[in-house]
């Protein structure tokens, strides 16, 4: 019995060894050669020509269509792929069942992240985004003064802890000598809407973005009325001239909070950095280079906004076990001699990309 008990394990381990597929598209563990010579077998070769045969085509073009398909830009707007399961989600749809008792596990963590945690971060959420807007507004009525800003600083700042507690954020903060000062920029990765909360639980940022309405707006016009974030109407973000205009005259000021900017322009998965947009680069000034890595294994933060709505992904944040990160601030740069915005973007991502741990592409 105890022979047939570890031979079935072992044959269970192979099937899962062999099961498991870390990409888009499964494939066999096969030599190229091999490949073809399964194609060729039943086929009748022509005499004339080489090795080559006119149906060789359809398995090259095969091949290259699932190039297309996983590249390494289409896999970074996709759920990082885990080597141990989280009892979450699965992200690899080649796992379904394993055992009775991981099956029993996840059933408790359902119970206790749907009944026990979820209520608990949602009346959390609610709070801090309510003192936001109460306590903004309050602010806002205050004359300009070291006060004001002193006062509006400490009520975002305590607003977004409020709100990283109802997401269980865990972050760690590394070389915080480096921080962004005012009159600066602080440039950083994207992976989520939640970047903004994790970086401000730390500080307090000038944001950029566009006007929105609803809940959103009211929260942005709230916030303005204390701090001096920079929004754009819709046909202003049209005018790149305009933005950068806005950015400079903010940054001339060094009584203002950083500006706060994502030049990647979309949230990645978190392996990865992407070209970043010049823009942000043609302002002047201190770029304050920001990285930040989440942790996987306890909750997936990467959004895919082609995939889930807003509501959906913060329901899937909330409902994970925690979010946990590590940020890391990075020496001030500035343009060098000779150097245009391009190379200075590139030279930047690359910074963020190696203290992050993150592959650097273009």
């Amino acid at each position: 019995w105890a022979t047939l008990k570890i031979q079935k394990s072992k044959r269970e381990e192979e099937m899962l060894k062999h099961s498991a597929s870390s990409g888009l598209i499964q494939r066999d563990d096969s030599s190229l050669e091999k490949e073809i010579g399964e194609l060729r077998r039943n086929r009748p070769r022509s005499g004339v020509g080489g090795a080559f045969a006119f149906s060789d085509v359809f398995y090259f073009s095969r091949k290259g269509i699932e190039s297309i398909v996983e590249d390494e830009v289409t896999q970074r707007f996709s759920s990082e792929e885990l080597v141990s399961w989280n009892l979450l989600t699965r992200t690899n749809n080649n796992f379904h069942y394993i055992s009775l008792r991981l099956t029993i596990l996840w059933g408790v963590g359902v119970i206790v992240r749907y009944g026990i945690l979820l209520p608990l971060r949602i009346m959390l959420t609610f709070i801090g985004l309510s003192w936001l807007v109460i306590g903004t507004t309050m602010v806002g009525f205050l004359p300009n003064c070291r006060i004001k800003d002193w006062l509006s600083e400490l009520v975002h700042v305590m607003c977004y802890r409020i709100c990283a507690r109802g997401l269980s954020a865990t972050i760690h903060y590394h070389d915080r000598e480096n921080k962004p000062k005012k009159g600066g920029i602080c440039v950083a990765n994207h992976t989520s809407p939640i970047d903004v909360m994790i970086l401000a639980n730390d500080g307090g940022y000038a944001m950029v973005g566009q006007v929105h309405g609803g809940l959103m707006g009211v929260v942005q016009r709230a916030m303005v009325r204390a701090c001096p974030h920079i929004w754009f109407e819709r046909a202003e973000m049209k005018d790149r001239h305009l933005v950068t205009q806005r950015l400079r005259n903010h940054v001339n000021d060094k009584n203002k909070l950083p500006i706060l900017i994502f030049p990647e322009g979309t949230c990645i998965n978190n392996t990865s950095v992407m070209m970043f947009k010049k823009g942000s680069f043609e302002i002047g000034g201190i770029i304050y280079p920001v990285a930040i890595k989440y942790d996987p294994l306890f909750g997936d933060a990467f959004w895919n906004s082609g995939k889930y709505s807003m509501v959906s992904y913060l329901l899937r944040m909330m409902t994970s076990w925690a979010i946990v990160c590590n940020v890391w601030y990075l020496p001030p740069v500035t343009q060098q001699e000779g150097e245009d915005a391009v190379q200075f973007a590139n030279r930047v991502k690359s910074l963020i990309a190696r203290q992050g741990g993150l592959l650097d592409l273009s």
